[in-house]
């Protein structure tokens, strides 16, 4: 059984192990909160998206994103029912009134979306038993995961308090609640009529919409659809599929604005600082054992081997400094979860990549510090 020098190397000094372990925690610790608040906007960016039952997507050109969206007329969605195999369409109506807190009458922002009540067009839990409420005038359903900052409003409706309140210059009340969760854009939700959010919104007009959603007829191949509704309808509007609807969020998050470089450059910085750590650790125990290794090449044992013994240790350090960080990232993802109502969780391919990532920062390392060991010469010993 061959000695595991490189493991008796690294445990000698234990106190270097446990900084060594704690500086490749930290790496990881960074690379996995940036990829985790990147992942959570683009994902929290998407969320009505994904919600919507639709098979095809119509939306002005002008539009950039859900939270800057450009109305056009809902003629177009009539005249794709012309074309052969649509079989239903949605108009949705989208803005942002200015919503009071019912408690401390603070004004916020608050995403209003606006639907006809009897069209199924929507999958929110909690919304089927209760989207023919909104029928009533003004009345609205809350969006039960929205931030705090818009008021207790689901404990007071759940203690069955009237909840009452005022956005866009109309007085509301709330008859129910769904979930559906905040964004980077838009930190809360409510599902109004089609009625009543002209009503939140008097300069908009009816049969304006924001949002066209169409329905194909069952086992009918969308690609020839949207071929046949480019060609028909007017350039005044996109059409797309469901995966170029999220696509075109994702992309405008990714690359219109600078919050997706951020977060890619400071997993970037944890990665740096990763490899200096290692560097330094691994450095320093070549240089503290440089006479160990000059005897062990008077010995016979060639430079593959001690570059191997320098490379297990890098990988040892890998491996043992990524499983605390994987687990304190866990943890904060959950509590960030909680606190800000953003979709952070840790999925498989996310802790591969900060794997991947982990080895390669360490071996890199290792390749930069194996260089002092040209310096182990016998000669320097005996």
């Amino acid at each position: 059984m061959k000695t595991p020098l490189a493991w008796l190397q690294l445990s000698h000094e234990r106190i270097r192990l446990l900084v060594a372990m704690a500086g490749i925690s930290f790496a990881n610790l960074l690379m996995f909160m940036q990829f985790g608040f990147r992942d959570a906007l683009f994902e929290s960016a998407v969320v009505l998206h994904r919600r919507v039952k639709g098979d095809v997507f119509l939306m002005s050109p002008e539009s950039t994103a859900l939270i800057a969206m450009a109305s056009f007329s809902q003629r177009r969605l009539y005249q794709s029912l012309g074309v052969e195999g649509v079989e239903a369409i949605y108009p949705i109506y989208l803005d942002f009134a200015l919503w009071k807190n019912p408690e401390t009458k603070a004004t916020r922002a608050i995403m209003a979306i606006g639907i006809n009540p009897v069209d199924d067009v929507l999958d929110f839990p909690g919304l089927a038993e209760h989207q023919h409420e909104i029928k009533r005038e003004n009345g609205i359903l809350f969006d039960r995961l929205s931030r705090p900052e818009f008021g207790p409003v689901p404990d007071w409706f759940a203690s069955e308090k009237l909840v009452e309140t005022e956005a866009g210059g109309q007085r509301l009340t709330v008859v129910e609640l769904f979930e559906l969760g905040a964004s980077f854009g838009a930190d809360g939700n409510i599902l109004v009529s089609d009625q009543t959010f002209l009503n939140l919104f008097p300069n908009r007009q009816r049969g304006v919409i924001d949002m066209g959603v169409i329905v194909l007829a069952p086992e009918t191949d969308p690609g020839p659809v949207i071929a046949r509704l480019k060609t028909t309808l007017p350039n005044d509007v996109m059409v797309m599929s469901r995966q170029e609807f999220i696509d075109f969020e994702k992309n405008y998050w990714q690359t219109a604005t600078a919050i997706g470089f951020i977060f890619s450059l400071g997993a970037g910085m944890g990665f740096i600082v990763g490899i200096v750590i290692v560097y330094q650790i691994l450095y320093t125990d070549v240089a503290d054992h440089l006479p160990e290794y000059a005897t062990l090449k008077a010995m016979g044992y060639g430079d593959r081997y001690l570059l191997g013994v320098v490379f297990q240790q890098a990988l040892i350090l890998a491996v043992i400094g990524y499983a605390p960080g994987f687990g304190i990232s866990s943890i904060l993802y959950v509590l960030t979860a909680q606190a800000t109502s953003l979709p952070m969780a840790m999925t498989l391919g996310k802790a591969a990549t900060v794997l991947l990532l982990t080895v390669v920062m360490c071996v890199g390392s290792g390749a930069i510090a194996i260089r002092k060991l040209s310096a182990a010469d016998p000669a320097d010993i005996f």
